[in-house]
Protein backbone atom coordinates (compact mmCIF):
# COMPACT_ATOMS: atom_id res chain seq x y z
CA UNK A 1 0.00 0.00 0.00
CA UNK A 2 3.10 2.14 -0.12
CA UNK A 3 2.67 5.78 0.87
CA UNK A 4 -0.83 5.50 2.31
CA UNK A 5 0.34 2.85 4.75
CA UNK A 6 3.03 5.13 6.07
CA UNK A 7 0.32 7.25 7.66
CA UNK A 8 -0.72 4.41 9.92
CA UNK A 9 2.30 2.19 10.11
CA UNK A 10 4.71 4.41 12.02
CA UNK A 11 7.87 2.38 12.17
CA UNK A 12 7.34 -0.74 10.05
CA UNK A 13 6.98 -3.88 12.10
CA UNK A 14 9.51 -6.63 11.56
CA UNK A 15 7.54 -9.71 10.51
CA UNK A 16 6.50 -12.40 12.92
CA UNK A 17 6.71 -16.02 11.88
CA UNK A 18 4.29 -18.33 13.63
CA UNK A 19 5.97 -21.68 14.09
CA UNK A 20 4.17 -23.24 17.08
CA UNK A 21 0.81 -24.97 17.37
CA UNK A 22 -1.55 -24.25 20.20
CA UNK A 23 -1.58 -26.17 23.45
CA UNK A 24 -4.60 -26.80 25.64
CA UNK A 25 -4.10 -24.25 28.41
CA UNK A 26 -5.03 -20.58 28.53
CA UNK A 27 -2.24 -18.21 27.57
CA UNK A 28 -0.03 -18.74 30.62
CA UNK A 29 3.75 -18.41 30.56
CA UNK A 30 4.23 -22.18 30.46
CA UNK A 31 2.17 -22.68 27.29
CA UNK A 32 4.06 -24.63 24.59
CA UNK A 33 3.91 -21.78 22.08
CA UNK A 34 7.20 -21.05 20.37
CA UNK A 35 8.46 -17.46 20.37
CA UNK A 36 8.31 -15.38 17.19
CA UNK A 37 11.24 -15.51 14.80
CA UNK A 38 12.57 -12.30 13.29
CA UNK A 39 12.60 -12.17 9.48
CA UNK A 40 15.14 -10.17 7.51
CA UNK A 41 12.91 -10.16 4.43
CA UNK A 42 11.95 -6.82 2.91
CA UNK A 43 8.32 -6.71 4.02
CA UNK A 44 5.88 -4.06 2.70
CA UNK A 45 5.35 -1.13 5.06
CA UNK A 46 2.35 -1.72 7.31
CA UNK A 47 2.45 -5.49 6.86
CA UNK A 48 3.85 -8.42 8.77
CA UNK A 49 4.73 -11.80 7.34
CA UNK A 50 3.11 -14.81 8.96
CA UNK A 51 4.46 -18.24 8.12
CA UNK A 52 2.02 -20.76 6.72
CA UNK A 53 1.12 -24.07 8.25
CA UNK A 54 -0.83 -27.24 7.55
CA UNK A 55 -3.46 -27.91 10.17
CA UNK A 56 -4.14 -31.63 10.26
CA UNK A 57 -7.45 -31.71 12.11
CA UNK A 58 -5.95 -33.55 15.07
CA UNK A 59 -5.09 -30.49 17.16
CA UNK A 60 -6.78 -29.18 20.28
CA UNK A 61 -7.59 -25.47 20.50
CA UNK A 62 -7.90 -22.93 23.28
CA UNK A 63 -10.43 -21.44 23.02
CA UNK A 64 -12.39 -24.12 21.13
CA UNK A 65 -12.80 -23.58 17.41
CA UNK A 66 -15.79 -24.14 15.12
CA UNK A 67 -13.53 -23.79 12.06
CA UNK A 68 -10.56 -25.97 12.98
CA UNK A 69 -12.67 -29.06 13.53
CA UNK A 70 -11.69 -32.69 13.89
CA UNK A 71 -10.46 -34.20 10.65
CA UNK A 72 -10.43 -30.95 8.67
CA UNK A 73 -7.02 -30.56 7.05
CA UNK A 74 -6.28 -26.96 6.04
CA UNK A 75 -3.22 -25.49 4.38
CA UNK A 76 -2.56 -21.85 5.29
CA UNK A 77 0.06 -20.25 3.03
CA UNK A 78 2.81 -17.86 3.95
CA UNK A 79 1.17 -14.45 3.94
CA UNK A 80 1.85 -10.77 4.11
CA UNK A 81 -0.86 -9.46 6.42
CA UNK A 82 -1.84 -5.83 6.86
CA UNK A 83 -1.24 -5.11 10.54
CA UNK A 84 -4.34 -2.88 10.70
CA UNK A 85 -7.83 -2.67 9.30
CA UNK A 86 -8.06 -0.74 6.02
CA UNK A 87 -8.39 2.90 6.97
CA UNK A 88 -10.71 5.57 5.64
CA UNK A 89 -7.73 7.31 4.05
CA UNK A 90 -6.52 4.15 2.32
CA UNK A 91 -9.96 3.31 1.00
CA UNK A 92 -10.46 6.86 -0.27
CA UNK A 93 -7.14 6.88 -2.07
CA UNK A 94 -7.99 3.70 -3.97
CA UNK A 95 -11.75 4.02 -4.42
CA UNK A 96 -12.03 7.82 -4.65
CA UNK A 97 -14.49 8.13 -1.78
CA UNK A 98 -14.87 7.46 1.94
CA UNK A 99 -18.29 5.88 2.51
CA UNK A 100 -17.93 5.69 6.31
CA UNK A 101 -20.91 6.72 8.43
CA UNK A 102 -19.66 5.93 11.94
CA UNK A 103 -18.30 8.84 13.96
CA UNK A 104 -14.52 8.74 14.44
CA UNK A 105 -12.67 9.18 17.74
CA UNK A 106 -9.10 9.01 18.94
CA UNK A 107 -8.00 6.61 21.67
CA UNK A 108 -8.85 9.13 24.38
CA UNK A 109 -12.43 9.52 23.21
CA UNK A 110 -12.02 12.87 21.48
CA UNK A 111 -14.22 13.20 18.40
CA UNK A 112 -12.29 13.66 15.17
CA UNK A 113 -13.20 15.79 12.18
CA UNK A 114 -11.75 16.62 8.77
CA UNK A 115 -8.67 14.71 7.68
CA UNK A 116 -8.13 13.50 11.24
CA UNK A 117 -10.73 10.77 10.63
CA UNK A 118 -8.67 9.15 7.90
CA UNK A 119 -6.68 7.01 10.34
CA UNK A 120 -9.84 5.30 11.59
CA UNK A 121 -11.05 2.08 9.94
CA UNK A 122 -13.25 2.46 6.90
CA UNK A 123 -16.80 1.34 7.58
CA UNK A 124 -20.16 1.05 5.88
CA UNK A 125 -18.60 -1.21 3.28
CA UNK A 126 -20.14 -4.40 1.94
CA UNK A 127 -18.36 -7.53 0.76
CA UNK A 128 -18.48 -6.38 -2.86
CA UNK A 129 -16.77 -3.11 -1.85
CA UNK A 130 -13.94 -5.08 -0.25
CA UNK A 131 -13.50 -7.23 -3.36
CA UNK A 132 -13.35 -4.15 -5.59
CA UNK A 133 -10.80 -2.49 -3.31
CA UNK A 134 -8.57 -5.58 -3.37
CA UNK A 135 -8.54 -5.76 -7.17
CA UNK A 136 -8.10 -2.02 -7.72
CA UNK A 137 -5.25 -1.84 -5.21
CA UNK A 138 -3.58 -4.86 -6.84
CA UNK A 139 -3.64 -3.18 -10.24
CA UNK A 140 -2.44 0.09 -8.73
CA UNK A 141 0.66 -1.75 -7.51
CA UNK A 142 1.16 -3.85 -10.67
CA UNK A 143 0.08 -7.07 -9.00
CA UNK A 144 -2.23 -9.75 -10.39
CA UNK A 145 -5.80 -9.38 -9.07
CA UNK A 146 -7.10 -12.36 -7.14
CA UNK A 147 -10.76 -12.05 -8.10
CA UNK A 148 -12.60 -12.25 -11.40
CA UNK A 149 -16.19 -11.13 -11.87
CA UNK A 150 -17.83 -11.77 -15.22
CA UNK A 151 -18.52 -8.49 -16.99
CA UNK A 152 -16.04 -6.47 -14.94
CA UNK A 153 -12.92 -6.02 -17.07
CA UNK A 154 -11.73 -2.54 -16.14
CA UNK A 155 -11.22 -2.91 -12.40
CA UNK A 156 -8.77 -0.06 -12.14
CA UNK A 157 -11.41 2.43 -13.28
CA UNK A 158 -14.40 0.80 -11.59
CA UNK A 159 -16.31 3.52 -9.74
CA UNK A 160 -17.54 3.01 -6.20
CA UNK A 161 -21.02 3.94 -7.40
CA UNK A 162 -20.94 0.94 -9.78
CA UNK A 163 -20.54 -1.62 -6.99
CA UNK A 164 -23.76 -3.58 -6.35
CA UNK A 165 -26.01 -2.39 -3.54
CA UNK A 166 -28.34 -5.38 -3.81
CA UNK A 167 -27.63 -9.08 -4.04
CA UNK A 168 -25.87 -9.70 -7.33
CA UNK A 169 -25.61 -13.20 -8.75
CA UNK A 170 -22.72 -12.26 -11.05
CA UNK A 171 -20.58 -10.89 -8.22
CA UNK A 172 -21.61 -13.80 -6.00
CA UNK A 173 -20.24 -16.21 -8.61
CA UNK A 174 -16.79 -14.57 -8.79
CA UNK A 175 -13.78 -16.83 -9.11
CA UNK A 176 -10.73 -16.66 -6.86
CA UNK A 177 -7.25 -17.25 -8.25
CA UNK A 178 -5.29 -18.63 -5.32
CA UNK A 179 -2.03 -18.34 -7.29
CA UNK A 180 -2.33 -14.58 -7.83
CA UNK A 181 0.01 -12.25 -5.93
CA UNK A 182 -2.52 -9.45 -5.44
CA UNK A 183 -4.43 -8.27 -2.40
CA UNK A 184 -7.35 -10.30 -1.13
CA UNK A 185 -9.56 -11.01 1.85
CA UNK A 186 -8.40 -13.77 4.18
CA UNK A 187 -10.41 -16.95 4.25
CA UNK A 188 -12.21 -17.57 7.52
CA UNK A 189 -9.64 -20.21 8.53
CA UNK A 190 -6.79 -17.82 7.73
CA UNK A 191 -8.51 -15.05 9.66
CA UNK A 192 -8.91 -17.19 12.77
CA UNK A 193 -5.32 -18.43 12.54
CA UNK A 194 -4.12 -14.83 12.29
CA UNK A 195 -6.36 -13.62 15.12
CA UNK A 196 -5.13 -16.33 17.46
CA UNK A 197 -1.60 -15.07 16.88
CA UNK A 198 0.18 -18.25 18.01
CA UNK A 199 -1.31 -17.74 21.49
CA UNK A 200 -4.06 -19.30 23.58
CA UNK A 201 -6.04 -16.16 24.35
CA UNK A 202 -9.78 -15.61 24.22
CA UNK A 203 -9.30 -12.31 22.38
CA UNK A 204 -6.69 -11.41 19.78
CA UNK A 205 -3.69 -10.85 22.02
CA UNK A 206 -5.08 -11.10 25.56
CA UNK A 207 -7.59 -12.69 27.91
CA UNK A 208 -8.51 -9.14 28.97
CA UNK A 209 -10.67 -7.72 26.22
CA UNK A 210 -9.97 -4.07 27.03
CA UNK A 211 -6.26 -4.58 26.34
CA UNK A 212 -6.86 -5.36 22.67
CA UNK A 213 -10.37 -4.37 21.60
CA UNK A 214 -12.58 -1.35 21.06
CA UNK A 215 -16.08 -2.61 21.83
CA UNK A 216 -19.36 -1.43 23.35
CA UNK A 217 -18.12 -1.02 26.93
CA UNK A 218 -15.08 1.15 26.26
CA UNK A 219 -16.54 3.16 23.36
CA UNK A 220 -20.01 3.73 24.83
CA UNK A 221 -21.25 2.94 21.33
CA UNK A 222 -19.99 6.29 20.05
CA UNK A 223 -17.94 5.25 17.01
CA UNK A 224 -14.68 3.82 15.70
CA UNK A 225 -11.26 4.48 17.18
CA UNK A 226 -7.95 5.12 15.43
CA UNK A 227 -6.29 1.93 14.26
CA UNK A 228 -3.36 0.45 16.16
CA UNK A 229 -4.17 2.14 19.48
CA UNK A 230 -4.67 -1.11 21.39
CA UNK A 231 -2.19 -3.92 22.02
CA UNK A 232 -1.21 -6.12 19.07
CA UNK A 233 -1.49 -9.90 19.16
CA UNK A 234 1.40 -12.34 18.90
CA UNK A 235 1.76 -11.82 15.15
CA UNK A 236 1.88 -8.03 15.47
CA UNK A 237 -1.72 -7.55 14.24
CA UNK A 238 -3.98 -4.87 15.72
CA UNK A 239 -7.76 -4.65 16.12
CA UNK A 240 -8.54 -8.25 15.19
CA UNK A 241 -10.86 -8.07 18.16
CA UNK A 242 -13.21 -5.07 18.01
CA UNK A 243 -13.21 -1.69 16.22
CA UNK A 244 -14.94 -2.94 13.03
CA UNK A 245 -16.03 -6.35 11.83
CA UNK A 246 -13.78 -7.74 9.11
CA UNK A 247 -15.18 -9.40 5.99
CA UNK A 248 -13.69 -12.77 5.06
CA UNK A 249 -13.77 -14.49 1.69
CA UNK A 250 -15.96 -17.47 2.63
CA UNK A 251 -19.62 -18.16 2.25
CA UNK A 252 -21.01 -18.77 5.74
CA UNK A 253 -22.04 -22.32 6.51
CA UNK A 254 -21.56 -25.19 8.91
CA UNK A 255 -18.01 -26.53 8.96
CA UNK A 256 -17.16 -30.22 8.81
CA UNK A 257 -14.10 -32.34 8.07
CA UNK A 258 -14.92 -32.14 4.35
CA UNK A 259 -15.27 -28.34 4.15
CA UNK A 260 -12.80 -26.84 1.68
CA UNK A 261 -10.02 -24.49 2.81
CA UNK A 262 -12.02 -21.62 1.29
CA UNK A 263 -15.21 -22.52 3.14
CA UNK A 264 -18.64 -23.54 1.94
CA UNK A 265 -19.11 -23.83 -1.83
CA UNK A 266 -22.22 -21.66 -1.81
CA UNK A 267 -24.53 -19.73 0.47
CA UNK A 268 -26.44 -16.50 0.94
CA UNK A 269 -24.18 -14.76 3.48
CA UNK A 270 -20.45 -14.09 3.74
CA UNK A 271 -18.40 -14.50 6.91
CA UNK A 272 -17.46 -11.49 9.03
CA UNK A 273 -15.24 -11.77 12.09
CA UNK A 274 -13.85 -9.95 15.08
CA UNK A 275 -16.61 -7.86 16.66
CA UNK A 276 -16.93 -4.08 16.56
CA UNK A 277 -17.08 -0.81 18.45
CA UNK A 278 -20.75 -1.28 19.36
CA UNK A 279 -21.02 -4.99 20.01
CA UNK A 280 -20.70 -6.95 23.21
CA UNK A 281 -17.63 -8.80 24.36
CA UNK A 282 -18.62 -12.28 23.22
CA UNK A 283 -18.39 -11.31 19.55
CA UNK A 284 -14.80 -10.11 20.03
CA UNK A 285 -13.54 -13.61 20.77
CA UNK A 286 -11.14 -15.16 18.25
CA UNK A 287 -13.49 -18.13 17.95
CA UNK A 288 -16.73 -16.19 17.42
CA UNK A 289 -18.39 -16.56 14.00
CA UNK A 290 -20.87 -14.17 12.39
CA UNK A 291 -22.18 -13.38 8.94
CA UNK A 292 -24.29 -11.13 6.73
CA UNK A 293 -25.33 -10.84 3.11
CA UNK A 294 -22.55 -9.67 0.77
CA UNK A 295 -24.61 -6.61 -0.18
CA UNK A 296 -25.01 -5.41 3.42
CA UNK A 297 -23.39 -2.12 4.38
CA UNK A 298 -23.24 -1.12 8.04
CA UNK A 299 -21.22 1.32 10.11
CA UNK A 300 -19.58 -1.61 11.90
CA UNK A 301 -18.38 -3.41 8.74
CA UNK A 302 -14.80 -3.06 7.51
CA UNK A 303 -12.01 -5.38 6.38
CA UNK A 304 -8.28 -6.08 6.29
CA UNK A 305 -6.22 -7.32 3.35
CA UNK A 306 -3.61 -10.01 2.94
CA UNK A 307 -1.29 -11.19 0.17
CA UNK A 308 0.00 -14.68 -0.35
CA UNK A 309 3.77 -14.98 -0.35
CA UNK A 310 5.82 -17.70 -1.98
CA UNK A 311 9.07 -16.60 -0.33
Amino acid sequence: MKSILKKVAGVALIAVLALGMFGCSSGSSDDPVKPPVISTENIPVGFVKVKGITITGNESWTPDSSVFVSGRSITIPDMYVCDHEVTRGEFKEVMGTDPSTASAYDKDGNKLTGDAVLNNPVNYVNWYDAIAYCNKLSLKENLTPCYSVSGVTDWENLAYSSIPTSSNSTWNALTYNEEADGYRLPTEAEWEWLARGGENYTYAGSNTVGDVAWYTTNTNDTGTREVKTKKANGYGLYDMSGNVYEWCYDWFGSVSSSTADTGASSGSSRVRRGGSWCINVSYCQVSSRSYDGPLSRDDVYGFRVVRSSSK
